[in-house]
């Protein structure tokens, strides 16, 4: 493997070194231009080189932030029911410029993610259902707060939830 650090190497060979490496970090998943500006900075890459590599792969269209946000908000909201707070968190470590995460998390509709809110709520109701509710309601909201809803947000659901399933049970 070539030695970026060495002023002697061919500046053509540690570019292909560098794209190697960053090639081999897409293979795995789609990443960011920062993910893989810090991948190669971490491999010692000349921070010149690096901007080139992943210049040359944004050209290809190989690194594209935008489509990288959208997947990334697509799955981490629906896998883990996380709220824009806490996407655009994970984004801005990620490296994505705000301008691009704010573009991508204006499309997130505030009723799907209230909804997501209320899943998360019905599952964990089955692990709290027998405490007492000023247990349940802390726990619950708690949870909710940990994915980055609102308070007020969280407190709703929770009420909301913890109404439905009051009923539910006084009609069995």
């Amino acid at each position: 493997m070539i030695d970026p650090t060495d002023p002697d190497a061919d500046p053509r060979a540690v570019v292909v070194a560098g794209r190697t490496i960053a090639m081999d970090r897409l293979a795995a998943r789609d990443r960011s231009r920062g993910e893989l500006l810090d991948a190669l900075a971490r491999r010692k890459f000349p921070e010149d080189v690096a901007h080139v590599v992943v210049d040359q792969l944004e050209s290809e269209g190989l690194v594209d932030d935008e489509r990288f946000a959208r997947l990334w908000v697509e799955q981490r909201g629906r896998a883990k029911g996380l709220a824009r707070s806490v996407l655009r968190m994970e984004l801005q470590r990620k490296g994505v410029a705000p301008e691009v995460i704010d573009v991508v998390l204006a499309d997130v509709d505030p009723d799907l993610e209230r909804q997501a809110a209320h899943r998360l709520v019905q599952r964990k109701l089955r692990s709290v259902g027998g405490l007492d509710q000023s247990v349940q309601v802390r726990r619950l909201t708690a949870m909710l707060a940990r994915k980055g809803y609102a308070p007020q947000v969280a407190f709703d659901v929770v009420r909301a939830e913890l109404d439905a399933e009051h009923v539910a049970i006084e009609s069995t």
